[in-house]
């Protein structure tokens, strides 16, 4: 079974920063695609960041110039550094991955959340 989980979420002010780390385990063979996501309530989840396995990453407009997502392969780990935070980034924010379990099946978990607040 693959698990992910992210943490680093918590309350910051505006203008502030923020770093969410999301690990993964269990039994995988490899991990391609891997992303940060967000959710408020009453609006459907939407993409923040992806990074492929190789590649240039992809970010929502809001967040470009804003956010960077990276990786670290050998420790199965991805990141998001948020600075210059605003309060319209206060969200739940969800790490998924794209990955082939040791048997060889395509899995696409999703973690817990972690709660972003930027208020002051």
């Amino acid at each position: 079974q693959v698990h992910v989980v992210e943490s680093g979420g918590g309350l910051v002010q505006p203008g502030g920063s923020l770093r969410l780390s999301c690990a993964v385990s269990g039994g995988i063979r490899s991990i391609s695609d891997m992303g940060w996501y967000r959710q408020t309530p009453g609006k459907q989840r939407e993409l923040v960041a992806t990074i492929p396995s190789s590649g240039s990453a992809n970010y929502a407009d809001s967040v470009k110039g804003r956010f960077t997502i990276s990786r670290d392969n050998a420790k199965r780990t991805l990141y998001l550094q948020m600075n210059s935070l605003k309060p319209e980034d206060t969200a739940v924010y969800y790490c998924n991955v794209v990955a082939v379990s040791l048997f060889g099946g395509r899995v696409n978990p999703w973690g817990q959340g972690t709660q972003v607040t930027v208020s002051s």
